[in-house]
């Protein structure tokens, strides 16, 4: 991104102040900040986003960039104008959190994160965050979440929803297991967590 600024959105979905997922929140967005970025970053769950859907928000929407909750409607307008895109966030249920699920839903929406009705059916992302970087907690094992769940995040994140906006170079990492971790464990993590932020805007 040279010659401008580039302006990174994080998104953190955890309600219980001074989680893991708090601790890898300000890592990222202190590397992204040290690394020149705009960071454009929001605690989804200490700001009271409001998750549920609204049966107006359903139906055939001309622009979907109005949304008629002011919230929404700024978190419409500044994806829109995001290079790149960071998401922290357990893995509840092999889902994200409620609040983090209702975002998706309310912001990224036709007409301001995708369009459908391409020539081939496909829809076309709109989005101009080509890359994303979404760090996950978990205290399932790494053997049984691939063979009894199959990383159900893995599929939402990297196939149903950031390649549909635009997304098309999605990084990932689990760090996992974060109950029983110790803290010198959770520092190598935090320091990785720096690493892969560095790395999402560098290349």
């Amino acid at each position: 991104m040279s010659g401008k600024r580039m302006r990174v959105g994080a998104y953190l979905a955890h309600p219980r102040a001074g989680s893991f997922n708090h601790a890898l929140f300000a890592a990222v967005t202190e590397e992204l900040a040290a690394h020149g970025c705009e960071v454009v970053a929001h605690d989804l769950c200490a700001e009271g986003f409001p998750p549920a859907l609204t049966a107006a928000e359903t139906g055939t929407v001309e622009d979907a960039g109005a949304a008629a909750d002011g919230q929404v409607a700024v978190h419409r307008r500044e994806v829109a104008g995001l290079d790149a895109l960071v998401f922290v966030h357990p893995n509840w249920w092999g889902m994200p959190p409620a609040v983090l699920a209702g975002w998706i839903q309310r912001v990224l929406v036709p007409g301001v994160a995708y369009k459908l009705g391409t020539a081939d059916g496909e829809p076309a992302g709109l989005l101009r965050a080509g890359r994303a970087l979404v760090l996950n907690t978990s205290d399932t094992p790494a053997e049984r979440e691939a063979g009894e769940f199959g990383d159900p995040l893995e599929r939402i994140w990297s196939a149903c929803v950031l390649p549909y906006v635009g997304a098309a170079d999605v990084r990932r990492r689990v760090f996992r297991t974060v109950t029983d971790s110790s803290e010198a464990q959770r520092a190598a993590w935090l320091a990785e967590a720096r690493r892969l932020a560095a790395e999402l805007v560098s290349g």
